[in-house]
């Protein structure tokens, strides 16, 4: 069955529940406090808190579904959505999906350069975007001739395009009679970008309907439940992690904002459940928190239940440090690649708290292996390549056969990340394959000495890279972030990194921010460019 079928089935079990919530903090120019904040009653943004019923839901899909059939979208034509998170992000999803097209969500940090390269790779013939791209788009308007309709979701609609809200208000309520199966294709995703240009990445509707399934399974969502959703909608892990939500029939908050005060007071006046956060911002609430910034006894947090991270490695330090701070907290991580529909296909489990640090087991309805570089399942303890197989691998890389056979071998994917599994059968990472710095002859993998030097009570984030040297090939550099209101040395971070094995100590320590694109990973390609720029460069190296 297609995925927009829980949808219709929340809409008639549950019309007037609500099903979204967008919190919006970002009503002006200048941040406001909440205090300040809560006293606004409406913006020419929009009130700062609106909702959706499941009812709402349902038709706001059916209308823009009936839009698009009237605008000559045909089964399999590619719909574009190029929007930060709102209350209209879903909806138009699942329109798209509903008129048998194919859903293009959009990276909303894209450049014009790089959104006219997605549209183009993906055939995209629909535009939908909002207010904060009009720009980016104005700067393409000789390049879209193959984009026969553009669709504007907001006030003052630019002259270039047509107004969602008002055509939408015109058209039926009711779902297109369409026949949609498992095997019909339903969204393109792209690749995050940290190795190059992103890659379209091809998913059925039966690869979603997994997602929700593997979800629900791994995080038991009941109609109680509430998810605060904050990282982006475009990503596969946002958009999985809220298919529990849609299975259960639950409610979900979108919060358009990170601060650790917007974060807790919207999980308290909520009555949030679940969180999922990115490591950045559990750092940043910790550290608030620490600082007597936040105080907890201003927030009603008693039903949240469940923080859960995914999309990079946790040091495991930072989840005792949580624990601290929460201990009645479950605790969850999940591994997954968007193009194993985004979260899930490895899952820790709340129960296996003391193996943090660890990616987990096989998810609901996968299977895992750690491969060496003859083609053969390494043993238990060695290092060899994580592939996955389960009903959530994608189709293709849309358009690129070349780049599919090489990460899809017989129903296996290959994700290019190393891995170890221990003798108890949890799979820990290692690294990125592209990411391990070859030193002397000897591997050094970034996350482990990552994970070692995020201990530091100075330091707020860290990057290892590979510089190149003339002697060693190559040398570790640690880019270090440090925390707010603190100051540290080249020396302290070298006397720090002095419990770490020799080969394993940073040769390089470059203090400078640490660059993370919006689900967390960090971009290390931005920081081989800017401080190698890609040529073989003399180094100076600490001993």
């Amino acid at each position: 069955m297609p995925i927009t079928d829980f949808l219709e089935k929340n809409a008639r079990r549950w019309p007037s529940d609500t099903a979204l919530v967008e919190v919006n903090p970002e009503l002006h120019s200048k941040p406001l406090t909440w205090r300040e904040y809560s006293l606004i009653e409406s913006s020419p943004a929009g009130r700062y808190r609106r909702e959706m019923t499941w009812r709402d839901f349902d038709i706001k899909a059916n209308r823009f579904a009936n839009l698009l059939l009237t605008r000559g979208v045909k089964r399999g034509d590619k719909i574009a959505i190029l929007l930060m998170n709102c209350l209209e992000w879903l909806p138009i999803y699942f329109g798209i999906l509903k008129a048998g097209a194919i859903a293009v969500p959009m990276n909303y940090r894209y450049t014009s350069d790089e959104i006219d390269y997605c549209l183009d790779l993906a055939d995209a013939s629909v535009l939908v975007f909002g207010p904060e791209f009009i720009g980016r788009i104005e700067q393409l308007s000789g390049k879209l001739g193959r984009i026969k309709n553009i669709f504007y979701v907001g006030k003052d609609v630019p002259t270039f395009a047509d107004s969602y809200d008002t055509l939408t208000t015109y058209c039926s309520s009711v779902a297109p009679a369409l026949d949609i199966s498992d095997s019909d294709d339903a969204a393109i995703y792209f690749s995050s970008g940290t190795t190059g240009f992103p890659k379209a990445i091809l998913h059925s509707h039966g690869a979603l309907v997994s997602s929700c399934i593997t979800e629900q399974a791994h995080h038991s969502q009941t109609r109680e439940d509430v998810f605060l959703c904050i990282p982006p909608l475009y990503h596969t892990g946002a958009k999985m992690h809220w298919f529990g939500s849609l299975l259960s029939g639950s409610k979900a908050v979108l919060l358009r904002g990170v601060t650790p005060e917007w974060v807790l007071r919207t999980a308290s006046d909520e009555g949030a459940t679940i969180v999922w956060l990115l490591v950045p911002w559990v750092q940043d609430i910790l550290d608030s928190i620490d600082r007597g910034d936040l105080k907890l006894e201003d927030f009603q947090l008693s039903k949240w239940r469940l923080m859960h991270i995914g999309a990079q490695p946790v040091p495991p330090s930072l989840i005792k440090r949580w624990k601290k701070v929460f201990p009645e907290h479950q605790y969850d991580t999940n591994y997954g690649l968007s193009e194993s529909i985004g979260p899930g296909c490895v899952h820790l489990g709340v129960e296996n708290i003391h193996k943090v640090g660890a990616i987990g087991k096989a998810g609901h309805l996968w299977q895992t292996r750690i491969i060496g570089s003859d083609g053969k399942d390494v043993a238990p303890g060695e290092v060899g390549e994580l592939a996955v197989k389960g009903p959530g691998v994608m189709k293709c890389y849309y358009k690129n056969p070349e780049a599919t056979a090489e990460v899809l071998k017989d129903g296996w994917l290959f994700t290019g990340d190393v891995a170890r599994e221990d003798e108890d059968g949890f799979i820990y990472l290692v690294d990125r394959a592209k990411d391990v710095i070859i030193t002397g002859g000897e591997n050094l993998y970034p996350v482990q000495i990552e994970d070692f030097m995020r201990s530091c009570p100075k330091i707020k984030d860290v990057a290892v890279i590979g510089l190149p040297d003339a002697r060693l090939g190559e040398i570790a550099a640690a880019i270090v972030s440090v925390k707010e209101g603190m100051t540290a040395t080249e020396e302290e971070i070298n006397a720090f990194c002095g419990e770490l094995p020799r080969y394993k100590r940073p040769r390089k320590i470059i203090f400078d921010d640490v660059p993370r694109n919006p689900t967390g990973k960090i971009e290390k390609p931005r920081l081989r460019e800017k401080y190698c720029g890609g040529r073989l460069v003399e180094t100076q190296t600490t001993k």
